[in-house]
């Protein structure tokens, strides 16, 4: 067992909309016969993964790198005695603290063959070293490796997107349950196992693993289910001799511990992986998969949002007080006398959150995930924004794939003044690039104003952007980064010289100095307001 991962209710990420962009084999590049790149140093690991390529001449390249590069160099900067010193074992152990993937070396027109020195520091840092021969350009390799990633992510959008609809398919046959289990099997080539609230093996697809592996999953499964009765007492227990793996056993939880919505592990290379259904009545999904890639979570994640509704409603009758609520709305009544209908939680927060920008608008499945892991079934989606009412005790926490706004907590009749601080909040969190921005007490100068008046100052100064949103995008990252120019260019993944060219453009169509501090404040405010 290598480590049982929890993560409690209200932290738990909720289905991605797109799986992020996988990484690109190195020997899928080496593979590339028109590049002809040669591996001549470091590990031959089939497991080696480049997330981008950089070419730097720095001669530490390390402040530059974020990890995970293919970082390309012609050696300009390697000097005359470097093979006599310490140079390389510099310079490789840099690249290798820095977390790059793989060095390039471009042979010609400054260095006709790899320096043998370079060859013996990759083999001593374990750094793969990568001969790229004279007729390959660096920008090439770039286009390649972008090549490359852009067809993964197309191959793994389009088997998500299949998985999606086969598993909405499945949820609306007459057996939905097991329909919706063996669709995940499949999908996951793997084992899917619905757990009843006592712990018990109700249904399961998928081939059957070895012993020590259904063990670990029961196991982990009780880590997720809500009530005192999780933890050791709770795992699959057998007369039998034990298997040669040792029988995992659940973290220890303290009765303050929240229970946890989701919990990994992993148990002779096959991977686990435990959800709570949101039913809140015990029913837990175990899964059992040969590897554990973005694209199988977000597969399972759907599928333990339509398990949760197909297990949930009927059990309860949380639908049916919801449902109450509702109509008691319709027909007059105040938020406050509906309020109890909906639990025993006086005080609640309302959140406000969107997908990336460059992702599809929020689904009912995603909006369902998104407030499965806030811990609420009290979702509603509109326009591109899912709001989200979460009891005040439930701490709110960042979400990957969204960007939240969180209002501060209210009692029913407040809870307009509420959703207008959770719209500022996520304005604030796009603004800023920030995940998650909590509305907080101080008042701010844009609050004194009344918010017509604001909004309709904001668009008339931005006029002259409004039909680029290129232009507007990167002036307020530009904007919330203090006027980085690197820092902005890594957050809109564009060149530094692109930044400076779209600045330079917001000031001539704004005619404004932006390098006045009163130009920048009242834009800001403007592009808070947008």
């Amino acid at each position: 067992m290598e480590g049982t991962h929890t993560m409690p209710e209200s932290a738990a990420p909720p289905a991605p909309a797109v799986p992020p962009t996988p990484p690109v084999p190195l020997s899928a590049l080496l593979a590339r016969e028109d590049l002809g790149l040669r591996q001549i140093a470091g590990p031959l690991d089939e497991g080696t993964v480049i997330h981008w390529a950089h070419t730097s001449e720095m001669s530490d390249p390390y402040p530059y790198l974020l990890g995970g590069e293919l970082l390309l160099t012609a050696g300009v900067h390697i000097p005359e005695a470097a093979g006599s010193g310490t140079y390389f074992d510099d310079y490789v152990s840099r690249i290798v603290a820095a977390g790059g993937a793989a060095l390039g070396f471009g042979v010609a027109p400054v260095h006709d063959t790899v320096p043998r020195a370079l060859v013996a520091a990759c083999d001593t840092y374990e750094l793969p070293l990568i001969e790229v021969p004279p007729r390959t350009t660096f920008s090439g390799v770039a286009r390649a490796v972008w090549q490359l990633m852009a067809r993964a992510r197309h191959a793994e959008l389009r088997r998500v997107t299949e998985a999606q609809q086969a598993l909405a398919a499945a949820a609306s046959r007459p057996d939905p349950v097991p329909a919706v289990l063996r669709q995940l099997a499949q999908r996951v080539n793997g084992r899917a196992v619905l757990y009843g609230p006592e712990g018990t093996e109700l249904a399961a697809f998928g081939r059957e693993p070895e012993k020590a592996i259904n063990q670990g999953l029961a196991a982990l499964t009780t880590v997720v289910r809500p009530g005192p009765a999780r933890g050791a007492g709770n795992c699959a227990t057998s007369h039998e001799p034990p298997a040669p793996a040792r029988t995992p056993q659940p973290p220890e939880l303290s009765p303050r511990t929240p229970t946890p919505s989701s919990a990994t592990d992993t148990i002779n290379g096959t991977h686990l992986a435990a959800y709570s259904l949101g039913s809140g009545r015990g029913f837990t999904l175990g899964v059992a998969t040969p590897h554990r890639t973005p694209g199988d979570h977000t597969i399972t994640s759907v599928a333990a949002v339509l398990l949760s509704l197909l297990t949930g409603e009927q059990q309860s009758g949380t639908g049916a007080a919801r449902t109450s609520a509702l109509v008691r709305l319709l027909l007059g009544a105040e938020p406050a006398d509906v309020a109890p209908l909906l639990g025993e939680t006086t005080r609640w927060h309302v959140v406000h959150a969107r997908p990336p920008e460059d992702g599809p608008p929020p689904d009912a499945l995603a909006a369902a995930a998104l407030g499965a892991a806030l811990g609420s079934a009290l979702i509603d989606t509109r326009d591109d924004v899912v709001r989200v009412l979460v009891p005040a005790d439930r701490e709110v926490t960042p979400q990957a794939g969204w960007t939240c706004g969180v209002s501060a907590p209210a009692e029913p009749h407040a809870w307009p003044t509420a959703d207008v601080q959770a719209a500022r909040a996520l304005a604030r969190a796009r603004a800023t690039r920030t995940p998650l921005v909590r509305h907080g007490p101080r008042t701010t100068l844009t609050q004194l104003l009344p918010e017509a008046d604001a909004t309709a100052h904001a668009r008339a100064l931005l006029a002259p952007l409004s039909a680029s949103p290129s232009l507007t995008e990167t002036l307020r990252t530009w904007l919330s980064l203090h006027g980085s120019w690197d820092r902005t260019a890594v957050a809109l993944a564009v060149h530094r010289n692109t930044v400076r060219q779209r600045i330079g453009r917001c000031a001539a169509l704004l005619d404004a100095d932006l390098d006045d501090p009163d130009v920048r404040m009242e834009l800001w405010f403007a592009l808070r307001q947008e």
